[in-house]
């Protein structure tokens, strides 16, 4: 075998390491979404326009949202490593890869502490001080958002430099949806309008997940290129 024939497997070899887990990127959030509401319809008192999905950890069948979550974390930070990977190759920076690492670990450390009860859901339950579970719920979702915000404004400077304007615009609008939303939903006066608010949220993170993924992965050459 020639020194050349070597070189390109081990390029070959790279390129698919880079670009396989990106694919998880692309899965994690249309699949966490559709078994969430698949859950949020079939659960009896789940009103969708008045609860987040995380509720669903609570009561019946609660181990399925748990579930969920926790596989959409261990996606993300499958994820994480096809950014790291395809950006560095590039000339990019590592963080992004680290900050949507960090957002993947939020999600599974919310699957592993479910959120305080609600008034009607579980069916029958009220609203009570907020639990360690609910706080550290909460919590992880809020350290999750900011680190995903953070990854979109990382990989929308990489796109400016890269000439990727549109890209840089819709990554970087992207990220202040999120701050915006999250925290706008935090303290509206309204449960209702805060809900919508962290349905935008949590929307524009999947489908900036997914896009950057497929972005990403159309950045690193085939391996049999």
């Amino acid at each position: 075998m020639t020194s050349t024939s070597r070189q390109s497997e081990r390029f070959g070899s790279a390129a698919a390491v880079t670009r396989s887990p990106l694919g998880w990127g692309v899965v994690a959030g249309p699949l966490y979404l559709t078994v969430g509401l698949v859950l949020a319809v079939t659960r009896d008192g789940f009103d969708i326009t008045r609860y987040p999905l995380s509720l669903l950890m609570r009561g019946e069948y609660g181990w399925v949202q748990a579930l969920n979550l926790g596989l959409a974390g261990l996606m993300t930070l499958a994820a994480a490593l096809g950014f790291a990977r395809a950006m560095r190759r590039s000339n990019g920076s590592f963080w992004a890869g680290g900050l949507v690492g960090g957002y993947g670990i939020s999600l599974v450390a919310g699957a592993i502490f479910p959120p305080d009860p609600m008034d009607g859901f579980p069916p029958g339950a009220s609203a009570s001080q907020p639990s360690l579970s609910g706080l550290l719920h909460f919590a992880f979702g809020a350290i999750g958002f900011l680190l995903l915000a953070a990854a979109a404004f990382v990989v929308a400077r990489w796109c400016k430099r890269r000439g990727e304007t549109s890209w840089a615009v819709w990554s970087r609008v992207s990220g202040i949806v999120v701050i915006v939303g999250f925290f706008g939903g935090a303290f509206m006066p309204s449960p209702e309008l805060g809900v919508l608010l962290l349905w935008i949220v949590v929307v524009a993170i999947w489908a900036w997940l997914a896009a950057a993924s497929v972005h990403l992965y159309r950045t690193v050459p085939h391996p049999d290129a």
